[in-house]
C-alpha cells in the first residue's frame, strides 16, 4: 500500500544499507556530470583582487587555490608554496573583484605586511605575476549573478529549446517546472498544467539548448508531432511571438551550456546495420538500421522489426557519441545475447545470414566510439539511477555486470518491477549515493528496508547507546541549516576533491604500496560521505586496520564539531568499529584532513583538497622516519582534537559471541594510556612494530598495570621539569626569557610539557585569564604546538580578537620550539 511504503522511505538510511547489504558505494568521481554541476565557474589558479584584512581600504592579488559553491579559498600572491596563510571567502559578501578593478576604480594595490619583505619592488611583482594570467570572471563577482551556482540559474520557468529526438531534428520552447540538482523536470510551452508530455533531463544532455539556438544552427521550431494536434497552427504561432517577446525574462545564461559534451562528425550512411538499445526502453539488444542521415552530426536509426502488420517503429535521433549503439557482432564477442528482430524466423540469430538476406552492410567499427573500461565502477556497488519506465522514479540500483563503458543495473524500490537496465557509464541518468538526499528528492528504497533494519545489530558503548547515524544527522542537519555561521550552500554539495598525494610520507600506519593504488581523488560532494569514503580508503591501505579506526575514534565525552559516522575495520579475522568524527562543512575540510594526516604521523599533506604536484609544501621527502614523527607524531597520550576522558566507542564483533568476548570488551573501550617514552614509531605491521595483536591480546590487568606505569612516569617528569610544581606561581625570568623583539627563549622542549606547564606559560602572558580553559581541555604541549586559528575559534569558542592575540603567543612557542629543538 502507499501508506506502507511511505513508511519504508522514512526509514532508509543508505549508511545502514550498505552495511547490512555488505555493499560497497560506486565513487563520486565515476560521476562526472554531477561533479560538472557543482562547478561554480571559478577554477584554481583564476586571479582577483581582494580586500586585505588587516587594511580594508587596500587590495592585492589572490590566486584561488580550490573552490566550493560559493567558497573560495585564496591564497595572496607573494606566499609561494605557503598554506598557512590560506583563507576562505565567501563570494557573495567578501570585498573580491577582478583582475583591473583596482586601477579602473582608483583604490590602492598594496602588498599585505605578512610578505613586504618578500617583495621589494611591488610593480615588477605584479607585472610578472599577472603575465599571461587567468582572472576570475567579472559576471561572476558582481551584478545579478554573484555568488550563485551557475545551475541554480536555470529557475523554474526558465526557458530552453529541445530537440525532438524521436521523428526529426526540429525543436520546440520548453519550460523549467523544476530543478532538482541539474536535472530538469521540462514542459512543452503551450501545454500550460498539461503534464502527460513533460520529459525529465540533465540541463548537459546534448540535445538541450539555450533560447536562439535552432535559429543559429538552421532549424525550425516546431512543436513535436505528439502534440501539434493539441493546438491550432494559429495557436502555436501566438505561443511563440510570446515566447519571443519575453524571450529576454526567461532566457539562461550561454555560458551554462559550455560543458556540455562536444557533438563530433558521425561517418554512417543510410542502410547500415549495427547493434542498438532503446533509450526508451534500455533492457535489451536488437539489430537496428540507420534509417536517415541529416547532416555530419545526426542521424536516426530504427529498431529492426520484420512483422508486416507492425503499428509504429522504434526510431530515435543519434550522433556519433550516443549512448546504446554497437557495432555489429559486439554482443557475441562480450558473451551476451542479442534479442533476433520480431519476426525473425527462430532464435539463433546469425549476423552474417540476416545481412545477407536483408542486402545490407554493417555499420564499420571506426564509426563508433572507443570503449573504455577505466570507470572506477565494479559488480555490486550500489548508486541512485533514473528508473527510463517512469522517469519520476529514482530508485536504489546495484551494479549486476559490466561491459567495456556499460553498466548492466538491477532497480530496487521501483512502483512496478523493471527488467535489468543497460546504461552508460557517461549516463546523466545515474548518481552517486546521496544525491537525493542532498537535493531533497525523494529516493525510491527497496521494500524490505524495514525488515534489514530490526535485523541490524546495535552498537552501544558502556553505559551510553550510540546514537544511530542516522538521528545525529537529522539532529546536526537542521542545527547546521538555521546556523548564521554555516557554509552548506541551500543543501547542496559542499565539499571539494579530496586529493591523495601519493608522493608524501605515509607514515608507520599507512602501507606505502596500498596507498600508492588509492584513487588520484575522492568527490566532490556531500562532506560527510566524500570524508567518510576517505577514511574507509585509509584504514583498508593500513598495515592493520583496526589500529588506524582506534587512532581515528571520536572520544565518548568529546563536545563534537562534526557528524558521527560508523566506520569499520576488518584485521585478522575480527571486525572492528568505531564512531568518528567527521565535519558537514566546507570550510573544516581542510583543517578536518590536515588534523586527521597528523593523528595518523604521516605528511599533513598525503591527502586534502590540495593537490601536491611538484614538491611537497611540508618538504615530507628528505625528513627521516625518526624526525618527521618527532614533529608530527604523538608523543604523548593528549592529542589536539581529543578532549579529556579515556573511553573510546572502538569495538570487536565476532561472528561468534561468547563469555570470552564479553570478559575482553572492557579492553576496547579504554585507549592503551602511552607516555612518550614508550612511543614506538616502526611501522605498525612490520616484524619491529609493536604489533597490534599483541596489544589487542592483552588482559585487562595488564592494562591497568600500564596505565599505572605511565601515571608514574608522567608525575616523575612534572618534577624534573624545569618550571616550578607551583601551579599558581609565575615562571621566572630564568625560565621563559622575553626579548624585545617579542622572541622567545625556552629552556625546555614544549612538546614535553605538561597541561600544569602550558597553563603556567599562559599565565605569564596577556592571555592568563583564558589559561583555565587549558586546564580544562587538559592541552598539553603537543596539543598546543598544533592549535591554529580556526581550532581555536572552534574548540575554545574565542570571538576573532581574542583568538588572535592567543595564536600570536602559540606561534612564538612554535618558532622557538623549531629554532631550539626541531633538529
Amino acid at each position: 500500500s502507499d501508506a506502507g511504503s511511505s513508511v519504508e522511505e522514512m526509514e532508509f538510511n543508505w549508511d545502514e544499507y550498505l552495511e547490512d547489504t555488505g555493499a560497497i558505494a560506486a565513487p563520486h568521481g565515476s560521476f562526472k556530470h554531477v561533479d560538472t554541476s557543482l562547478q561554480n565557474g571559478f577554477a584554481p589558479g583564476m586571479k582577483l583582487e581582494v580586500a586585505v584584512k588587516s587594511d580594508q581600504n587596500t587590495y592585492w592579488v589572490a590566486t584561488i587555490i580550490t573552490t566550493c559553491g560559493q567558497l573560495l579559498l585564496l591564497r595572496y600572491d607573494g606566499y609561494g608554496e605557503d598554506r598557512k596563510a590560506d583563507f576562505w571567502c565567501d563570494i557573495l559578501t567578501a570585498d573580491l573583484h577582478p583582475i583591473g578593478w583596482c586601477q579602473q576604480n582608483k583604490k590602492i594595490l598594496k602588498v599585505p605586511e605578512g610578505i613586504k619583505d618578500k617583495i621589494p619592488d611591488q610593480e615588477e611583482f605584479l607585472q610578472r605575476v599577472l603575465k599571461g594570467a587567468c582572472s576570475a570572471p567579472a559576471n561572476l563577482l558582481e551584478g545579478l549573478h554573484r555568488g550563485k551556482n551557475p545551475l541554480d540559474l536555470i529557475a523554474p520557468g526558465s526557458r530552453l529549446e529541445l530537440q525532438n529526438t524521436r521523428d526529426s531534428l526540429e525543436a520546440w520552447i520548453v519550460t523549467v517546472v523544476e530543478n532538482i540538482g541539474g536535472r530538469l523536470k521540462l514542459r512543452y510551452e503551450g501545454l500550460e498544467d498539461l503534464d502527460k508530455f513533460d520529459q525529465w533531463l540533465f540541463y548537459l544532455d546534448p540535445f538541450l539548448h539555450q533560447v536562439g539556438w535552432a535559429a543559429q544552427h538552421g532549424y525550425s521550431l516546431q512543436p513535436p508531432s505528439a502534440i501539434r494536434s493539441l493546438r491550432s497552427e494559429a495557436d502555436w504561432q501566438e505561443i511563440l511571438k510570446k515566447v519571443k517577446e519575453e524571450e529576454e525574462e526567461s532566457s539562461v545564461p550561454t555560458d551554462l551550456f559550455k560543458d556540455k559534451p562536444v557533438i563530433g562528425v558521425h561517418s554512417f550512411s543510410e542502410g547500415m546495420k549495427l547493434e542498438a538499445v532503446d533509450p526508451m526502453a534500455p533492457f535489451v539488444i536488437s539489430p537496428a538500421t540507420v534509417l536517415k542521415v541529416y547532416n555530419d552530426k545526426y542521424f536516426m536509426i530504427e529498431i529492426d522489426d520484420l512483422r508486416a502488420e507492425r503499428a509504429s517503429s522504434q526510431r530515435y535521433v543519434c550522433h556519433r557519441n550516443s549512448a546504446g549503439i554497437f557495432p555489429v557482432q559486439w554482443s557475441l564477442k562480450n558473451g551476451l545475447h542479442l534479442s533476433p528482430p520480431p519476426g525473425y524466423p527462430g532464435q539463433d540469430f546469425d549476423w552474417a545470414d540476416y545481412l545477407k538476406q536483408c542486402g545490407a552492410e554493417a555499420a564499420p567499427q571506426s564509426c563508433f566510439p572507443l570503449l573504455s573500461s577505466d570507470h572506477g565502477f565494479k559488480e555490486n556497488m550500489k548508486l541512485e539511477a533514473v528508473n527510463p519506465v517512469d522517469p519520476e522514479e529514482v530508485c536504489i540500483a546495484t551494479v549486476t555486470k559490466l561491459k567495456d563503458s556499460y553498466l548492466w543495473l538491477q532497480l530496487e524500490g521501483s512502483k512496478k518491477p523493471v527488467p535489468e537496465c543497460i546504461v552508460s557509464v557517461e549516463s546523466m541518468n545515474i548518481f552517486p549515493v546521496g544525491w537525493c538526499e542532498t537535493n531533497g528528492y525523494q529516493l525510491r528504497p527497496p521494500r524490505k528496508a524495514i525488515v534489514n533494519k530490526q535485523k541490524k545489530i546495535a552498537v552501544v558503548q558502556p553505559e551510553k547507546q550510540i546514537l544511530s547515524s542516522r538521528t545525529v544527522h537529522d539532529g546536526l542537519k537542521n542545527q547546521e541549516l538555521n546556523s548564521s555561521d554555516s557554509v552548506v550552500i541551500n543543501g547542496k554539495y559542499c565539499c571539494p576533491k579530496i586529493y591523495f598525494n601519493h608522493r608524501c610520507f605515509s607514515g608507520p600506519y599507512l602501507n606505502k604500496g596500498r596507498i600508492a593504488e588509492l584513487p588520484q581523488s575522492v568527490g566532490p560532494g556531500n562532506c560527510v560521505l566524500v570524508l567518510k569514503e576517505v577514511l574507509t580508503l585509509l584504514i583498508n591501505a593500513a598495515y592493520k586496520p583496526s589500529r588506524v579506526l582506534r587512532e581515528l575514534q571520536l572520544d565518548e565525552e568529546a563536545a563534537w564539531h562534526g557528524h558521527g559516522e560508523t566506520l569499520k575495520a576488518k584485521y585478522k579475522g575480527k571486525s572492528y568499529r568505531a564512531t568518528v568524527e567527521v565535519v558537514r562543512t566546507a570550510d573544516r575540510v581542510a583543517d578536518f584532513c590536515r588534523k586527521t594526516c597528523i593523528k595518523l604521523e604521516c605528511c599533513p599533506n598525503l591527502f586534502g583538497p590540495q593537490m601536491v604536484l611538484d614538491k611537497c609544501s611540508e618538504n615530507c621527502s628528505v625528513l627521516t622516519k625518526t624526525k618527521y614523527t618527532h614533529y608530527y607524531g604523538k608523543r604523548k597520550n593528549k592529542r589536539i582534537g581529543r578532549p579529556p576522558g579515556g573511553h573510546s566507542n572502538l569495538e570487536v564483533a565476532m561472528k561468534k559471541p561468547n563469555k570470552r568476548r564479553k570478559r575482553r570488551k572492557h579492553f576496547f573501550v579504554h585507549k592503551k594510556k602511552r607516555s612518550s617514552a614508550s612511543v614506538d614509531n616502526t611501522p605498525a605491521g612490520s616484524p619491529q612494530g609493536s604489533g597490534a595483536e599483541e596489544e589487542d591480546d592483552q588482559d585487562e590487568s595488564e592494562l591497568s598495570h600500564s596505565l599505572a606505569q605511565d601515571r608514574d612516569k608522567r608525575k616523575r617528569k612534572l618534577r624534573t621539569f624545569s618550571f616550578s610544581d607551583d601551579e599558581n606561581k609565575p615562571p621566572s625570568p630564568k625560565d621563559i626569557k622575553m626579548e624585545v623583539a617579542e622572541k622567545l627563549q625556552l629552556d625546555s622542549n614544549p612538546l614535553e610539557w605538561s597541561v600544569a606547564d602550558v597553563v603556567r606559560f599562559l599565565k605569564s602572558t596577556d592571555c592568563a585569564p583564558l589559561a583555565r580553559i587549558f586546564l580544562d581541555q587538559e592541552i598539553d604541549g603537543q596539543a598546543l604546538l598544533l592549535l591554529t586559528l580556526p581550532t581555536v575559534q572552534e574548540c575554545m569558542d574565542l570571538k576573532l580578537g581574542p583568538a588572535i592575540k592567543l595564536c600570536h603567543h602559540i606561534e612564538r612557542v612554535k618558532l622557538a620550539f623549531y629554532q631550539q629543538f626541531a633538529n
